[in-house]
């Protein structure tokens, strides 16, 4: 699955049309319909729980149900528009949906990646900084949401330029980009490297070296005064995680998860595409080049799953309901049954006495 190009931007654009591996794209269609499904299905499935709750909203429950919505971007945007080029080999469409396929296909990874930020930042703020999250709680936007979407909305643009519908070969025509020879393919994937991934791995690693670290010196203190048995005053950043609840440090381990789910599934994805621009004999033809860049989409799978897990209560009530529901269309049956019975039995005894 290549995003900022067609079906290899390794190669020069005057080449001649070449037959494509039927066996690997076989393999790649399987590979990509898996995901399609799987991401839709469980994408929808956790907004649609978190929209029967959302009475009971919490601002980690904003972040999750936005990031729902950027990974079903990633299905829908992505990963199903590639999975139709892969059928037919060519993509099939004016120019118009050319620029505004590769425009939504960037907007999916920008906004699952600055979503998954965004929420870090969050946590961190939550247990470093409660004061001023408790001040900001009843703002009507959220803002770190709103960012979120719009460096995505605004970070993918170039990709409108860049693209267009180009002819290969005579009666040939795919989406291809056209980029200044020979550094702009190489600056590009560079920069989005750098910008989609580098960059906000950097920020979230370090809030949360420092959200651990704050957590493990809140934890030494408390150990200490159960121990000695004296209320002795807690440093300044300690204090600020004095109250910190077990609520809390789940959502942080959640992040966490989330966001060593996402560096496994992209770092190979984006090693391979430097690899490939930079390295003229890099084997980009090979099935594992072209898995590795596939399996980067599991991440929109993976993201639900990690939610569900850790909010189990969430599922199980769910079904809670749904066989509460169907115990009490049981009941109510039955109480029919009964009611007309004892009718029966009444309208019985009545023409037995005449």
């Amino acid at each position: 699955m290549n995003l900022f190009n067609g079906s290899n931007y390794s190669q020069p654009m005057e080449l001649e049309d070449l037959p494509r591996d039927e066996n690997l794209a076989k393999a790649e269609i399987a590979l990509l319909s898996v995901i399609f499904f799987s991401a839709a299905i469980l994408n929808t499935g956790v907004l649609l729980i978190l929209w029967r709750r959302r009475k009971q909203v919490s601002r980690m429950r904003v972040f999750v149900f936005h990031l729902c919505l950027a990974d079903l971007v990633v299905a829908f945007f992505q990963v199903c528009p590639q999975l139709m080029w892969d059928i037919t080999d060519r993509f099939i469409g004016p120019d118009l949906v050319c620029r505004l396929v590769k425009y939504l296909q960037v907007v999916g990874m920008f906004a699952s990646t600055y979503m998954i930020v965004a929420m870090t930042i969050d946590r961190y703020q939550a247990i470093c900084n409660p004061m001023v999250t408790f001040q900001r709680r009843r703002a009507r936007w959220n803002i770190p949401v709103c960012v979120a979407w719009t460096i995505s909305l605004l970070g993918s643009l170039p990709q409108i330029f860049i693209f267009s519908r180009v002819q290969l070969a005579p009666g040939v025509y795919d989406c291809w980009a056209d980029f200044i020879q020979p550094w702009g393919l190489k600056t590009y994937i560079t920069w989005t490297t750098l910008v989609i991934f580098v960059l906000p791995i950097f920020t979230v690693v370090v809030c949360q070296v420092r959200i651990c670290r704050a957590i493990q010196i809140n934890l030494y203190l408390k150990t200490h005064q159960d121990n000695a048995g004296i209320a002795f005053p807690l440093p300044s950043r300690a204090s600020s995680v004095a109250g910190v609840s077990k609520a809390r440090i789940k959502t942080v381990k959640m992040t966490v998860v989330i966001v060593l789910a996402y560096i496994i599934c992209w770092a190979p994805f984006f090693t391979v595409q430097l690899w490939s621009v930079w390295d003229t004999d890099a084997p980009t033809e090979t099935a594992t080049f072209t898995i590795l860049m596939l399996l980067a989409s599991l991440n929109s799978c993976a993201n639900p799953c990690i939610y569900l897990f850790f909010s189990g209560q969430l599922p199980k009530k769910l079904v809670t309901a749904l066989c509460q529901r169907h115990s009490d269309s049981k009941d109510s049956m039955h109480d029919e049954t009964t009611a007309v019975s004892s009718l029966y039995m009444s309208f019985k005894s009545l023409s037995d006495s005449k």
